[in-house]
């Protein structure tokens, strides 16, 4: 069980919030010109990546509010949780190392 820092509320239960998936997807700068590709890219098409993850989290049982979490994957440790907006954090990655 996660407990995770809401930046409006303090911290929480998991059970208190939803995960919305990765954060800091850009959408095609001019929507009406992109192509089929582009668009299929920009929904579907997520990093899933080992390791250090920038994630979108609403806390859905208090605030109701949008945040952005750093999360490590492979142990579910959060490195830091910073309001929407922001720029991430750096977080130092070991497992980037191995894997590139």
């Amino acid at each position: 069980m996660l407990l995770i820092e809401c930046p409006y509320c303090g911290p929480r239960d998991e059970t208190d919030f939803k995960c919305g998936g990765e954060a800091h997807i850009t959408r095609p700068e001019k929507p009406a010109d992109a192509d089929d590709q582009s668009w299929g890219d920009y929904l579907f098409m997520r990093t899933n990546s080992m390791g250090t993850h920038y994630e979108m989290w609403c806390h859905s049982h208090g605030c109701r509010r949008w945040f952005n979490v750093c999360r490590d994957t492979l142990s579910n440790k959060i490195h830091a949780v910073y309001k929407m907006g922001e720029p991430p954090p750096r977080v130092d990655d070991p497992t980037r190392s191995r894997s590139q």
